[in-house]
């Protein structure tokens, strides 16, 4: 996959550092779900609360297809920030066209097993509806990705990249969202089944807009098409 600049070039240097805080954020709590059940799969806890203990023996029953999910996202979510630092790419422009690439096939290993691991969720068919629309838009924007880059259509590529990388990441903001729904369930007395459909519908809606507010922002500030910005893309291509 050619080098492409995720970033642009005037955008708002403030607000490019709010949004790598929040992307690094986001992926730290990624690779900390995943760390967690690895472990519970490998362990199984002790002494948790129940509702915690349910959701430990619905993946407990599905061992081999948790890990098919599991272990390409703890990579996946690894390497994404690599993808988006124009430091490294700059320094290291060979290993960021291979990051991409196998970026783009860890995210189709983990986005076709979210279907069967969709089968019978806790939230019912609220949480499955969620899951499948997102994973479906999630498989859909890294196809689209990968035929604009076979194009050498870097801006679209971007633009259908970040679409992808905040739909993945949506998984990390349905987290602290359940965190607040598992701390006020004694007050409201709702349980995983009436607030997993919530939270995730939630979390992953709000990151798509963040990252979708992210593209609208940068793609103002893109300059439009001329013959030094082709002279650039043909720099960046490798051409």
């Amino acid at each position: 996959m050619p080098a492409t600049d995720f970033t642009a070039p005037t955008q708002n240097t403030r607000l490019q550092r709010v949004m790598w805080i929040g992307l690094i954020f986001l992926c730290l709590i990624a690779a900390a779900i995943a760390v967690r059940r690895l472990t519970a799969l490998a362990h199984p806890p002790r002494n948790v609360p129940p509702q915690l203990a349910g959701l430990d023996e619905a993946f407990a029953k599905k061992p081999v297809l948790t890990l098919v999910h599991i272990v390409p996202a703890l990579v996946f979510v690894a390497l994404v920030p690599f993808q988006f630092s124009r430091s490294f790419r700059n320094r290291h422009l060979r290993a960021h066209r291979w990051m991409g690439r196998t970026i783009m096939v860890l995210g189709l290993v983990v986005g076709l097993s979210a279907v069967p691991m969709s089968r019978h969720p806790i939230g019912g068919a609220l949480e499955a509806s969620a899951t499948l629309f997102f994973d479906g838009f999630f498989l859909l924007a890294l196809t689209k990705a990968f035929l604009h880059i076979r194009r050498s259509e870097i801006a679209l590529h971007r633009e259908w990249v970040i679409r992808a990388m905040s739909i993945a990441l949506g998984i990390a903001t349905v987290r602290p969202i359940m965190g607040v729904f598992f701390a006020t369930s004694p007050v409201t007395g709702l349980t995983p089944r009436h607030f997993f459909g919530i939270a995730f519908w939630m979390g992953f809606a709000l990151t798509y807009i963040a990252g979708e507010l992210w593209i609208r922002y940068t793609r103002v500030s893109l300059a439009p098409p001329s013959s030094s910005v082709e002279s650039r893309e043909k720099i960046v291509l490798g051409r």
